[in-house]
């Protein structure tokens, strides 16, 4: 049997995999070219190109005004899909809309004011930025104890220390700061640095034992791990649609109410799309039932139309089969990191156990900048890095083949070894 460390080893693996068809349906312009950053932006799905053609043909040219008819809804529609195929939840509680950074505000919001009177509101440092400096905003505010848990020893407002593995934070260490005052606790479903991955049940049900609320960020985990948020109890949660979802850059993103919370929590946003009696466009606002209480404005059908040939592809594959690959991805990364760069001086950022991580593997290195620079100038390699000084090497699992894994791996190992790195100038570019 074949070791790892033979290119034989992915091949095998590759011969087996049922998701293997899949890259195929991807635009792939340079098929020597090694992308592992599809956790941060997917590749191209070509139904995608014939989806937004034919809308711009046979929809938005032909129908003009009266396409919103049956535009009007395609938020709710949209979100129904990416709910069953990615998140584990039925019909009535996603929508597709906005950006991650318009649906946190408004989850967050909502769920401090349904939390009346409680002052605390509890994030993470290692927390994606955009979350933090969010989360921040509204405490000034509103005049509340904003709480940062030190995860990864950068503080933050409010820092308090915590003991974190990997910037995972465990129920058992968040229990101590919980409270009959904290309204809201938000974390990542996969931490967007390090790829640890929380117990979100054993947290939501947690926070909830003390009249809590939980906002998740899933961004690094919808199309990458098998969500049950249905099953799980999950109150509240954002994400994005262009990293495992494939979705294209500024595609929509989504939000989740669990459908037991939504006459709870109410939208902060108040668009015209929330109110009950949309087209009548009455004096006063009167929010509506359900999930279209918390739209606010006209949905982005092209950017809809993207998304809803992804997911489709995604629903197809099955969340199962998915999650099983990213796993074995990630496994084969560990492999080769333990053979390959370990040796080389990098360090692992990422748990190890399968459960404990999500669809990429985080290694450091004091040169990390230049290498993942000189990776993709010298090596055809498209990692991703991440200040000060990490490496994030993704397994997405449908366009993604384990052949991919492998030789990007050993283009990064031969890289490091000859020093070839050190030969990158800065290109200028702020983009990392």
């Amino acid at each position: 049997m074949a070791l790892p460390t033979e290119r034989s080893y992915a091949e095998a693996l590759d011969a087996q995999d049922p998701l293997a068809k899949y890259k195929a349906q991807f635009q792939i312009s340079d098929p020597e070219l090694c992308y592992l950053d599809g956790n941060s932006l997917g590749r191209l799905p070509l139904a995608a190109v014939a989806g937004v053609n034919d809308f711009l043909t046979n929809e938005w040219g032909r129908e003009l005004v009266d396409g919103w008819a049956h535009w009007i809804d395609e938020s709710q529609a949209a979100g129904n899909l990416l709910g069953r195929a990615v998140l584990g939840a039925a019909e009535g509680q996603t929508l597709v809309q906005d950006t991650t950074s318009v649906n946190f505000y408004q989850m967050c919001l909502a769920a401090i004011k349904a939390r009346p009177g409680r002052k605390t509101i509890i994030i993470d440092a290692s927390n994606f930025p955009t979350d933090r400096y969010i989360l921040a905003g509204i405490a000034k505010d509103f005049g509340l104890n904003l709480v940062t848990l030190n995860n990864d020893g950068t503080g933050g407002p409010g820092s308090v220390d915590i003991e974190a593995d990997c910037e995972l934070i465990s129920p058992e260490a968040l229990a101590p700061h919980l409270n009959d005052d904290v309204a809201l606790v938000t974390l990542q479903a996969i931490h967007y640095r390090s790829g640890s991955r929380p117990d979100i049940k054993a947290i939501t049900d947690l926070v909830r034992s003390h009249g809590g609320l939980v906002v998740w960020d899933a961004s690094h985990a919808a199309g990458a791990i098998d969500l049950r948020f249905d099953e799980w109890g999950v109150d509240l949660a954002v994400g994005c649609t262009y990293k495992y979802g494939n979705a294209g850059p500024g595609s929509p993103a989504w939000l989740y109410v669990a459908k037991r919370v939504q006459a709870e929590v109410m939208p902060t946003i108040q668009g015209w799309f929330a109110n009950d009696k949309q087209f009548e466009m009455g004096p006063f606002f009167e929010v509506a039932d359900g999930i279209r209480r918390f739209q606010i404005a006209s949905p982005s059908i092209i950017g809809i139309r993207v998304m809803q040939a992804s997911y489709r592809m995604i629903e197809d594959a099955g969340m199962a089969s998915i999650s099983a690959k990213a796993a074995a991805g990630s496994q084969l990364i560990l492999d080769l990191f333990d053979a390959w760069l370990a040796p080389l001086g990098f360090t692992l950022l990422t748990p190890r156990e399968a459960n404990r991580r999500g669809g990429h593997i985080t290694v450091g290195h004091p040169e990390a900048k230049k290498i993942a620079a000189g990776m993709r100038k010298f090596a055809n390699v498209v990692p991703d890095y991440r200040t000060p000084d990490s490496i994030r090497l993704a397994m997405a699992p449908l366009p993604t083949s384990y052949v991919e894994i492998w030789d990007g791996l050993l283009r990064m190992r031969d890289l490091v070894a000859s020093k070839k790195y050190l030969e990158v100038e800065d290109n200028g570019s702020r983009v990392t």
